[in-house]
Order: structure tokens, then sequence, then C-alpha cells
């Protein structure tokens, strides 16, 4: 997937790891294939990224809990908030 091999070259350019880089992701729910972009990032063990507006269907408790817990996963919240946290 493309977003997968974006972070595979720039980590590799900027010689860190994948979680190293000074990105901010936010993970929307409008398609399926959004799907796939997750499994792909998170195969990457990328943290810290934000889905929403609303959790997929097939996210059950136990799932979301693993995800929050391991990855790092969070719901977006409003968009002001988001991005002040974000940009730190």
């Amino acid at each position: 997937h493309l977003s997968h091999s974006i972070a595979l070259a720039l980590a590799e350019a900027f010689e860190c790891e994948v979680n190293d880089l000074p990105l901010s992701i936010v993970l929307s729910w409008y398609e399926q294939k959004a799907v796939a972009v997750l499994l792909s990032l998170l195969s990457l063990g990328l943290k810290d990224m934000r889905i929403g507006p609303s959790l997929p269907a097939f996210i059950s408790p136990n799932v979301l809990n693993f995800l929050v817990e391991n990855f790092n996963l969070t719901p977006i919240g409003n968009a002001s908030d988001d991005m002040a946290t974000m940009l730190g």
C-alpha cells in the first residue's frame, strides 16, 4: 500500500524507525479500503494514530482495547483539539 511504502521510505531516508518520524496520522472511515490502510500501518508497528469519525462496526470492545493498549489508537475528537495535540 502507498502509505506503507511512503512511511518506510521516509524512515530509511532519515535513518530512523517509523514511529520516530514526525508524522500525525488521522485515518477516516469513509471507505472499506481504510481497513487495509490501517492494517498496513499496524503491520509497520505504527503507533499514536487517530481514527474516526466513528469506529467501524467490526471493532468490538476487546479489539478496540487491544488496539488502544498496543498501538495507542485514539478516536478523533473535535478538529481544534486534535490539531493542537498532534502539533504538540
